[in-house]
């Protein structure tokens, strides 16, 4: 199962001081918007995302379909391929894309310890 790129959501209190403080381990911008309460930061191939006031919990992510420059990988397996394997193998989902939908979708799960994951494809 190719999940995509992996990435870590981390939900903070101030957005300019997280940033400051993964600057200092060499993160470096990567994308999002101050303005809209959140920054992508990338050290080499590592992506993290900093989110001020948008979850309640930091979420694993997967971006399928890109790589970790957010280049377009092809071939990719589909989020809605993703989301029948998954229930497929006895996987609850918390949302669900349409799956006669096509392009830009997303799918939520949890672990068996309450960390939410996010398949979230933007292609």
């Amino acid at each position: 199962m190719q999940l995509g790129v992996f990435s870590v959501s981390l939900t903070v209190q101030n957005l300019a001081v997280s940033r400051a403080f993964y600057e200092k381990l060499g993160f470096r911008d990567f994308g999002g918007n101050a303005e809209h309460g959140y920054l992508i930061l990338k050290n080499g191939a590592t992506v993290i995302g900093l989110f001020q006031g948008m979850f309640d919990k930091n979420i694993l992510t997967f971006n399928p379909g890109w790589d970790e420059n957010a280049q377009e990988i092809d071939p990719f397996t589909d989020v809605r391929a993703l989301q029948a394997q998954l229930k497929a193998a006895g996987v609850e989902l918390t949302s669900e894309a349409d799956p006669d939908g096509s392009g830009p979708a997303s799918i939520t799960l949890v672990d068996p310890d309450g960390n939410p994951i996010l398949i979230d494809q933007h292609r």
